[in-house]
């Protein structure tokens, strides 16, 4: 099987499906550190990140932002002195779909290269 971070994300519309319990169950070991929480009836993949500084947090956002970018898929990124939380879910279908466990996987990936402390 193919690593989420080596796919890409694919053009998501209004009533795209969302993933399945099954599909979640293949995914989320992928993603061990991200938690499936639900806001507002949304079920949305949550993770914080810790950082020794706000210089090292921010340019983590500006790395996960340029990514998101790149793959036309956007996170909440909140950003504070040492942490950052990111939050992905797929907002035209207000559920999860592929696209968010790749982009976790990527920010994970992301994370790894700006070091942890």
């Amino acid at each position: 099987m193919e690593e989420l971070t080596e796919q890409k994300c694919e053009a998501c519309r209004v009533g795209a499906p969302s993933v399945t319990a099954e599909e979640i169950k293949g995914l989320q070991p992928q993603i061990p550190e991200w938690q499936i929480i639900t806001e507002d009836g949304i079920p949305k993949l949550d993770r914080p990140f810790k950082f020794k500084n706000f210089k090292d947090a921010i340019a983590f956002t500006d790395a996960v932002g340029e990514e998101a970018e790149k793959e036309g898929h956007h996170p909440r990124l909140t950003t504070e002195w040492g942490k950052v939380a990111v939050t992905w879910w797929t907002h035209k279908i207000r559920n999860l779909h592929k696209n968010d466990f790749i982009m976790a996987a990527k920010t994970d990936m992301i994370y790894r290269k700006y070091g942890q402390p």
